[in-house]
């Protein structure tokens, strides 16, 4: 779409422009970026429901939550678009079949060899501690396995023999492992999607009925992310299979190094609002 609707701009015509005859006649220069919060994908994507979502992001939106908000100020154009994106991959998605594997493998970077580390994930490491580096790409490693679990399960296929292992670091991240790095949480079945939404603050109103100081977590700044991010995930690792320790490496790989003990105070802030319990574990 990057292609047809550039080459359409550029020369007045393409074999799929991608315009609305009422609407704009740029380019698209869509692009991936990393998980942004804010619209209904929270939702589907919270750890209690688990569906899969696209999430179309322009920005900057002049008019969005104003009184300007209306059919009137939404390009023909970019809804047209967004409307393709969306159907080409559900249409995709629902006649996919073993053929389309090995394409689909090389957009995704998970062949049957050791897959190459992206320059953008090089970059994220450096002026990074050693076991933060470490961390970094041990996780890297990880969801590259599960997405290539992901697409074993999908289209029912062997997994692949990967030439001299399957590791990027060479041996398991050391961590401190203070005691508490150790606890075991599971979040519970009572309550169902993420603890903040536009207007509603479930954690905000329970926390402070059942008398809990604001969790540091929420106001803290990490070098890709921020409070709210670090916080949706961690409930969201919260499974009963992750300890705080591993919690802390994930959320840290995707948004930037955060304390332990940050995210352990929110997991307990959590238990006492009863939205997880501590997993007893044998010793």
């Amino acid at each position: 779409m990057n292609e047809e609707s550039y080459k359409f701009a550029a020369t007045g015509t393409a074999e799929y422009p991608f315009v609305a005859p009422e609407g704009g006649k740029e380019p698209l220069r869509a692009e991936h970026s990393a998980y942004t919060m804010g619209s209904d994908h929270d939702v589907y994507q919270d750890s209690s429901f688990g569906i899969p979502a696209i999430y179309l992001n322009d920005w900057p939106d002049r008019y969005i939550h104003t009184n300007l908000d209306t059919a009137a100020n939404i390009d023909p154009t970019k809804l047209k678009r967004a409307a393709f994106i969306g159907a080409a991959s559900g249409y995709f998605l629902a006649r996919a079949g073993k053929d389309d594997v090995p394409a689909i493998e090389a957009v995704m970077g998970v062949g049957s060899t050791l897959p190459i580390i992206p320059t953008a994930e090089i970059l994220r490491v450096r002026g990074l501690s050693k076991y933060e580096a470490c961390v970094q790409l041990e996780q890297f490693e990880k969801l590259q396995k599960a997405t290539r679990t992901g697409l074993e399960v999908f289209f029912g296929i062997s997994p692949p023999k990967y030439q001299g292992g399957y590791t990027f670091t060479g041996a398991h991240c050391v961590s401190p492992c203070p005691a508490d790095g150790g606890l075991l949480y599971r979040r519970g079945t009572s309550s169902k999607g993420p603890l903040a939404v536009f207007g509603y603050d479930y954690f905000g109103e329970h926390r402070k009925s059942a008398r809990v100081a604001a969790p540091k977590l929420l106001s803290y700044e990490g070098l890709w992310g921020a409070g709210e991010e670090y916080a949706y995930e961690v409930l969201n690792f919260a499974d009963g299979k992750r300890q705080a320790q591993e919690i802390r490496d994930a959320v840290s790989a995707e948004y930037g190094p955060v304390p332990l003990e940050m995210v352990v105070e929110y997991l307990r802030a959590l238990e006492k609002i009863g939205m997880v319990e501590l997993v007893k574990q044998d010793r």
